[in-house]
């Protein structure tokens, strides 16, 4: 009987022995071993280890991105006026002995994170002022103050074995104390704005019909001297063509039978072919022969 309650006594230690000497890592795991609350050793590979039964303890660190949502802070812009700023932090385990060495837990880490996070808002954003902020429309410049945050944050993060991924600013918030105030302030420079536009649109008009005006007379006074023109040619040429008529007796004689000619035919009207002639006359002359 006692035989067997040693085999069985000797079978349990084994087992106890088999069970304290490994260890199972997942794949989303580092596990530190530490011996004397000092790492030893860092698996990183998935599946069953060996350690030292009794003496090694086994610390496990996730190898995930974690999110770290950073409770809203308040910062000072240039002109000492404050704002809410809401940001979260993408940040995982780069370096489990440093982590282990320098923090131990997550908890430990958001708040070394929260700080890191919070310096680093109220360096570049104390840079400008709370209009800047709130007027900001270049996407570029933007993106530029918030690379800028997540590099400060992600370098000092290293000294502690954390690889910071992003640092995301979420919203802007003012404080209740000024909303009114800088609503007020902003819907002034816009109505400002919109008047200096209109004012410079009417002054742009007027200059454009102004121009307009001008060609256009320039036009109808280069018309009207071009028809002056053209109507002293006009007469001066039948002027000399009435000249020329005239330069010789029988131009002159003919000139003057066409033009009776015409005077006649322009007399008789209707029914009326009888016309009635000075034997003086001119035509009557003509037609008698003489």
């Amino acid at each position: 009987m006692k035989k067997w309650i040693f085999i069985a006594a000797a079978a349990l230690l084994v087992v106890i022995l088999v069970c304290s000497s490994l260890y199972v890592v997942r794949e989303d795991q580092y596990a530190a071993v530490n011996r004397f609350s000092k790492i030893i050793h860092v698996e990183d590979q998935p599946g069953l280890h060996f350690k030292v039964p009794f003496v090694d303890g086994v610390k496990y660190f996730s190898k995930a991105v974690q999110l770290y949502d950073i409770p809203p802070s308040e910062v000072y812009t240039s002109d000492q006026q404050n704002m809410n700023v809401d940001c979260y932090v993408l940040w995982k385990i780069a370096d489990p002995i440093t982590f282990y060495q320098r923090l131990e837990t997550d908890a430990e880490a958001e708040g070394r994170l929260d700080t890191m996070t919070y310096t680093a808002l109220k360096n570049a954003l104390g840079s400008l002022t709370q209009a800047d902020i709130i007027n900001m429309e270049d996407g570029a410049k933007r993106n530029e103050i918030y690379e800028g945050i997540a590099e400060s944050v992600a370098k000092q993060a290293k000294d502690i074995g954390i690889d910071v991924l992003d640092v995301k600013i979420k919203r802007f918030d003012l404080p209740e104390s000024n909303l009114n105030a800088v609503y007020t302030r902003m819907i002034s420079q816009r109505n400002q704005m919109s008047e200096k536009f209109a004012a410079d649109g009417n002054l742009e008009a007027s200059i454009i019909r102004n121009e307009v005006d001008k060609q256009v007379n320039i036009t109808i006074s280069n018309a009207e001297a071009q028809a002056a023109q053209l109507t002293a040619e006009g007469e001066a040429e039948y002027m000399r063509l009435l000249a020329e008529a005239y330069n010789t007796k029988d131009k002159k004689e003919f000139y003057e039978f066409m033009l009776a000619l015409d005077a006649l035919k322009a007399s008789l009207t209707g029914n009326e072919k009888t016309v009635v002639l000075d034997q003086n006359s001119q035509l009557a002359q003509i037609l008698m022969g003489q």
